[in-house]
């Protein structure tokens, strides 16, 4: 009777939850009702015995995902009203997606059959030597290991989409000059200073850093220590 109350309060949860992610208009709500639903899903897991993945979703997606989308969410300059700034353009495509995907899920729930033996597979004693995780490994990988494999092919050919669409050359940031680096001598970025004993900035003013040299003046640098040589 418990188990059954708790599967059903963290139903709810997880439901309401859930549509809060995707109705949210601050992006920062949407990552927290994110880590709220995932917490609900592994309570779940765990109420039908399966604690390995319960400790599996809260570790990698609320501890991991969940956390790195927040990050995302926060320390980029997003302007979300730029974002759905052509919303109303893209409207008619959107409605044509989410119809098409409706069908989808209708066909196939509507080919949904129940077999009479899953009632009693429910109830169906599990081998004492078999620990959760070993019956978990060995299902995916002997009996589902391809669909895991094409699983795992969708997941990189997004990341490399995502990391394409994103990729931006900014010609603002600083990039590195490693002829200049290596063009740079001692006497350009080192001073010896005298400073007497008990002197303050008042008597021996600020120190500052000496400026790069020029990539003329490092071309004449070098070519004045090969000379040397």
């Amino acid at each position: 009777m418990i188990s059954a109350v708790l599967f059903y309060v963290f139903a709810a949860i997880l439901l309401v939850s859930a549509a809060m992610v995707v109705s949210s208009r601050n992006p920062v709500h949407s990552v927290l009702f994110l880590i709220l639903a995932f917490f609900n899903a592994a309570a779940l897991f765990l109420l039908a015995g399966a604690e390995f993945l319960a400790m599996i979703l809260v570790i990698v997606y609320v501890g991991a995902v969940a956390v790195l989308f927040l990050f995302v969410v926060m320390m980029l300059d997003i302007n979300f009203a730029e974002l759905r700034s052509g919303y109303q353009r893209y409207l008619p495509v959107g409605l044509a997606v989410g119809a098409v995907l409706l069908t989808e899920l209708a066909i196939v729930l509507g080919g949904w059959k129940v077999s009479p033996e899953a009632v009693t597979l429910r109830l169906s004693p599990r081998a004492a030597e078999l620990h959760n995780t070993l019956q978990l490994g060995r299902l995916i990988y002997t009996d589902y290991i391809f669909l895991f494999q094409a699983a795992g092919l969708v997941l990189l050919v997004a990341m490399i989409g995502a990391i394409v669409l994103t990729l931006r050359d900014r010609t603002k940031s600083r990039h590195q000059n490693i002829a200049h680096q290596i063009a740079r001598t001692p006497a350009d970025t080192l001073e010896l200073v005298d400073v007497p004993s008990r002197a303050g900035v008042a008597s021996i003013g600020i120190l500052r850093p000496k400026p790069a040299p020029q990539p003329e003046q490092a071309e004449a640098s070098t070519g004045h220590a090969e000379g040397h040589h």
